[in-house]
């Protein structure tokens, strides 16, 4: 009988620690709140969703042809993450409500493709843990639903989050400190994707 404990212990630890997906929905729910973030939101679980299943139909295929392609996914992205992190230091989260205008659901959905710790968490998760699905179309599609209400819990948590700290933002040092607390996350993310930490 296949395990999943570890699975599910992989999964949760992917999606609720710090990364492009949870340190951007933080930043949205501090610019725009939870309401206005949910569509961001929305397409950002259903990109998550489609990466996945893209993830397990190629996976095997991918890392048996290209086996030094993971390496490099991985400093690609934490590079990406740099960037991320050098954005979200000088942050000042000043905004007219008529001139902001948070992302929309095809943004959300985009980034998923360009976020480099859900591809390597997709295909680590289906040339490891779930290497034994990825051929059962029936059961695949069910897996997902599960791993990917993880990925809108972890994210709306995050979001939530920013919404709550959004009133203490006006005082200079703890935007400053909330600037460098996520750019540090982000950082660290990067640093722990490529084998630093």
């Amino acid at each position: 009988m296949f395990n999943w404990l570890p699975t599910i212990t992989y999964a949760l630890v992917a999606n609720f620690t710090p990364g492009p997906n949870n340190i951007t929905s933080a930043a949205m729910g501090v610019l725009y709140g939870y309401r206005r973030s949910l569509p961001f939101l929305l397409g950002n679980t259903t990109g998550f969703y489609v990466v996945l299943l893209i993830a397990a139909r190629v996976s095997n295929t991918l890392l048996t042809a290209i086996p030094g392609i993971e390496p490099v996914l991985r400093y690609i992205g934490a590079a990406y993450i740099l960037y991320l992190a050098f954005n979200i230091l000088k942050a000042t989260y000043v905004f007219e409500d008529e001139e902001a205008k948070p992302m929309s659901f095809w943004q959300g959905f985009v980034f998923q493709f360009l976020n480099p710790k859900v591809i390597i968490y997709a295909l680590t998760l289906f040339t490891t843990f779930l290497a034994w699905l990825v051929n059962d179309t029936i059961q695949l599609l069910l897996v997902l639903v599960p791993l990917t209400l993880s990925c809108f819990a972890a994210i709306s948590t995050w979001t939530l989050f920013g919404t709550l700290i959004k009133r203490y933002l006006g005082y200079p040092r703890i935007r400053l400190a909330v600037n460098i607390i996520l750019a540090l996350m982000l950082v660290y993310s990067a640093a722990d994707m490529v084998g630093i930490v």
